[in-house]
């Protein structure tokens, strides 16, 4: 083998190299940035559920005068959605920031796989009763039960 054929050979194979390393460091660099993005996106989604849900507990305890009990606290937020005459009217309007179409039925779930139910809990032995709404799968909340300046207020700003 002559020294022109070897260099030739080794100019392909050392291309051949630039390419895949080029594009494993390019793969390196990209995949954990749309990892974190989406990651970001989610938190965002779940969140504005959650404002949603607040929402709609606000909206609840306008109507009934008092927040939904624990106990079936958020089912019987859903079944106040889907009853009360201006909330089926205005429901998509309301909470429309987090559904592509109103579904009352799943503004209690989180948007995060394996999308569990949102825990809320009223603490009505303080003036004014306090409640606190959480996502099982971060740390996000709104609301407190110990704290009456935290109603109403989510913990992430």
């Amino acid at each position: 083998m002559d020294i022109e054929t070897r260099n030739k050979i080794l100019t392909v194979v050392l291309g051949i190299l630039i390419i895949g390393l080029t594009y494993w460091l390019y793969d390196s660099l990209v995949t954990p940035y749309q990892e974190v993005r989406e990651r970001e996106a989610m938190t965002e989604q779940v969140r504005f559920r959650l404002l949603d849900t607040k929402d709609a507990i606000i909206q609840y305890q306008t109507r009934h005068g008092n927040f939904p009990p624990t106990e079936g606290g958020l089912d019987s937020l859903v079944n106040f959605l889907k009853t009360d005459s201006m909330m089926i009217a205005m429901g998509d309007t309301l909470f429309g920031r987090t559904f592509t179409t109103y579904n009352p039925d799943s503004l209690i779930y989180s948007p995060r796989p394996p999308h569990p139910k949102f825990e809320y809990t009223l603490n009505d032995t303080l003036r004014p009763p306090i409640y606190l709404l959480e996502d099982p799968g971060s740390d996000d909340a709104i609301g407190s039960l110990e704290r009456t300046t935290m109603r109403n207020a989510p913990n992430w700003n």
